[in-house]
């Protein structure tokens, strides 16, 4: 990974986010902190959380960048329990002085003017979808489900290439549209998911996927976790990661 666990930087980013109709930060100092390799959180100076939504609730608590007390979140009549950590000015700590919110307990997120789902972006991450011409064939239980020569590849950094498929290359009598939703940081909100009639949820769509993905718009893609997917003629290894 390109950041080590305990790494703190600044976020070039403006980061604003609400709950409910009440902007709860709204800041252009945010610190990237990485608890964890795999992607940061952010850590947000005092003086940008709007005044009067953090209530103290009296604990301290450990954390990865050393004590903090835990805090509520109060705004738009709505009040959310343990969403808050707060580190003092005054203590030894790479993010003193600054509030780290749960992801969670706020309802919406924005990097600039772009909305962000699930968690924060790795800034160290990037994902690219890649118009194709490699034969794709997608099948299950001896079932082809999707084949096409027109594929769009999407690569992120360290993990395995997605294949989006076009809609009319998509066998859709063996594939029955589920209620499923799922969420990516880099991707949006699914618009779509299915199922056959054995297997749950093996496929899915973005229909307004974000900017830097756009390509992907409306095509379907496979979880390789559960189907067979041949790319030119080679069975690719099933992942075990999830899909991004």
């Amino acid at each position: 990974m390109a950041a080590a666990k305990g790494r703190v930087e600044p976020c070039p980013r403006r980061v604003r986010a609400w709950l409910g109709g009440e902007l709860v930060v709204d800041t252009t100092a945010a610190r990237y902190g990485w608890e964890f390799p795999f992607y940061p959180q952010l850590y947000l100076p005092w003086s940008d959380v709007t005044p009067g939504v953090l209530v103290d609730e009296d604990r301290e608590m450990p954390t990865p960048f050393g004590r903090a007390r835990r805090h509520a979140l109060r705004a738009d009549g709505q009040v959310r329990p343990h969403a808050a950590r707060v580190h003092d000015l005054d203590v030894d700590s790479p993010v003193a002085g600054t509030v780290r919110l749960d992801w969670k307990a706020l309802d919406t997120w924005f990097e600039e003017d772009e909305e962000v789902f699930v968690h924060p972006r790795n800034p160290y991450v990037r994902v690219d979808a890649l118009r194709s011409r490699r034969h794709v064939r997608v099948s299950l239980d001896g079932v082809t489900l999707a084949e096409t020569s027109t594929p769009v590849m999407l690569i992120g950094t360290g993990l395995p290439a997605r294949t989006y498929v076009p809609r009319t290359d998509v066998a859709w009598e063996h594939l029955v549209a589920t209620d499923t939703v799922s969420e990516c940081p880099y991707k949006g909100t699914t618009s779509g998911y299915w199922s056959t009639a054995s297997h749950q949820d093996v496929a899915w769509s973005y229909q307004f996927p974000t900017l830097a993905v756009a390509l992907i718009a409306g095509l379907v893609a496979f979880y390789d976790e559960r189907v067979d997917t041949w790319v030119d003629g080679v069975l690719q290894a099933r992942p075990r990661t999830r899909h991004v």
